[in-house]
């Protein structure tokens, strides 16, 4: 059989009927609802804002050395703070977590304290100076620590953080500058001790080809072709000696020697003397010192040829034109012995000046091999010399605080309020989980209850006809025991509306205040 639908006036029988079963599940769930947010602690939040700053002398006079990105030098500087040894330090200084000590172990804790602090970027809209495009760039961030306990604890905590903040970035990047310029600086003595030992192979390499070097190659052509032209000269000067020579061996041939020997001993006198005063301004070396000493030597073999003659023949020359002849046939062989002899040295020395300019070109490709290494290293240890200096002067600028830096521009508050929990949030959702579960419970109780209530219920449950109906008999007591009972139902609800109304009130209004002044009382 299709049940009747339900009126209005059901639902509201109903309601009659199950008050007591709507309204005690919904009392129950927002009392304790009402509870946990009474019990809940007080958990603040502080925020600092930073600024990142740019350097504030121009990038075009000092170039810093720090390259990284601000993201990623804030990332790592966050890391560093968050270690375990940091964060160990803030919490035995300032007594956090003090009820968790036995409960947690130290990983535990110092793991709580890295998920209440938050790093947060601002960026913005800025045009790039090398493109002309704008795009995103970070120019601060925010700094937050959430805490449970005493505002003011936790507004030091967000102070201590946000000034490690600021040390570490100075601390990192006065590091990175001196690590730079350290590094530089090795590089340069290692270069400086490079460069030393190309010039030392080089000051080798030049005595050792001194002259075989390229700068000397027209001078060695020079001297080539000037010795080249003196042996000329002088095969043209033998040639001439020969001839006379010949000539006055020829007119030698045909005169009788007369007072040959008298001549040649005057001769001979005469170059001592010429001998003596050349030794007194020249050493032995000298090309005329040498010439008088083989004429005299010449001279006086002929004089010791001439007494064996002499004293063989018992005969003494004495014809002028003879002793002239023969001594002018002397001194043409002393001349062209000298110019031999000449010749000899200068042809010698052309040797040695094609030898030079032959090994020119290899000397030449071992020397410009040579040169282009050190000229190569010579310019990597000036482009390093200058690096360095920068580096410097981008130290001195870091360590200056004039560099890209971090500024507190909105330091952390002290909290007014507590930042959780929502106690207005908790107890609205008990109320609504009350009244969802007041009228769940009426609802089951309704559709599992089978008793007949009214005529047609009962003939629809029968199949039979309803042929009367007993009212109900309510006597004078009924009635004073309904009004009583009303009476206190309306009493207690009145009671527990303004009971409501209280907590609410004390709970949203006060309970921050009295929490916060608990706490102030506890930390004094």
């Amino acid at each position: 059989m299709t049940p009747a639908a339900m009126t209005l006036n059901d639902y509201v029988l109903i309601l009659k009927r199950r008050k007591w079963s709507l309204i005690l599940p919904a009392l129950i769930i927002f009392a304790i609802s009402a509870m946990i947010a009474v019990a809940l602690p007080p958990v603040y939040k502080s925020t600092s804002t930073i600024l990142i700053e740019e350097q504030e002398i121009p990038a075009d006079f000092v170039m810093a050395t720090v390259t990284s990105f601000v993201e990623q030098r804030l990332q790592s500087i966050h890391q560093r703070i968050m270690s375990t040894t940091r964060l160990i330090d803030i919490i035995n200084r300032f007594n956090l977590y003090s009820d968790l000590k036995g409960k947690l172990t130290s990983e535990q804790i110092v793991e709580k304290m890295r998920k209440s602090i938050k790093l947060e970027t601002i960026s913005a809209e800025v045009v790039d100076r090398r493109t002309g495009r704008p795009s995103a760039a970070t120019v601060a961030f925010t700094l937050t620590y959430e805490g449970k306990g005493i505002p003011d604890k936790v507004q030091r905590v967000a102070n201590v953080l946000a000034s490690l903040f600021l040390e570490e970035n100075l601390r990192v990047r006065e590091r990175q500058t001196k690590e730079t310029s350290q590094f530089l600086e090795d590089e340069m003595k290692k270069l400086k001790a490079q460069l030393d030992d190309i010039e030392g192979k080089i000051a080798t390499y030049k005595a050792m080809h001194i002259n075989e070097l390229p700068e000397v190659f027209q001078v060695n052509m020079q001297s080539l072709n000037n010795t080249e032209r003196n042996i000329e000269r002088l095969n043209q000067q033998l040639q001439s000696f020969k001839e006379r020579e010949g000539y006055l061996q020829t007119q030698l041939a045909s005169i009788t020697p007369l007072e040959k020997m008298t001549e040649d001993k005057r001769r001979l006198r005469a170059l001592r003397v010429q001998l003596a005063n050349l030794e007194t301004r020249f050493t032995d070396e000298y090309p005329d010192v040498i010439k008088t000493k083989e004429e005299i030597e010449k001279l006086e073999k002929r004089i010791k040829d001439f007494d064996k003659t002499t004293e063989s023949t018992g005969s003494l020359p004495d014809n002028p034109a003879y002793i002239t002849l023969a001594s002018q046939l002397a001194s043409t062989q002393a001349e062209l012995d000298s110019v031999k002899k000449q010749i000899i040295n200068l042809s010698t020395k052309a040797d040695e000046y094609r030898r030079r300019i032959e090994a020119t070109p290899k000397v030449e490709e071992t020397y410009k091999a040579l040169a282009i290494e050190r000229n190569n290293t010579q310019a990597k240890y000036d482009d390093l010399v200058r690096k360095f200096m920068e580096a410097k002067v981008a130290h001195g600028l870091e360590k200056e605080q004039k560099g890209e830096r971090f500024t507190i521009i909105d330091p952390a508050r002290l909290p007014e309020k507590p930042y959780k929990p929502n106690r207005l949030a908790i107890m609205m959702i008990g109320l609504v989980l009350g009244v969802a579960a007041g009228v769940a419970v009426a609802s089951i109780k309704e559709f599992t209850d089978s008793s007949v209530r009214s005529s047609d219920m009962l003939s629809a449950v029968t199949s039979f006809p309803v042929l009367a109906g007993i009212p109900e008999i309510t006597t004078p007591k009924d009635i004073r025991r309904k009004k009583v009972i009303q009476g206190l139902q309306i009493t207690g609800f009145i009671i527990v509306v303004v009971g409501g109304l209280f907590i609410f009130h004390y709970l949203i209004m006060d309970l921050n205040i009295f929490w916060a002044k608990l706490m102030r009382r506890l930390a004094l």
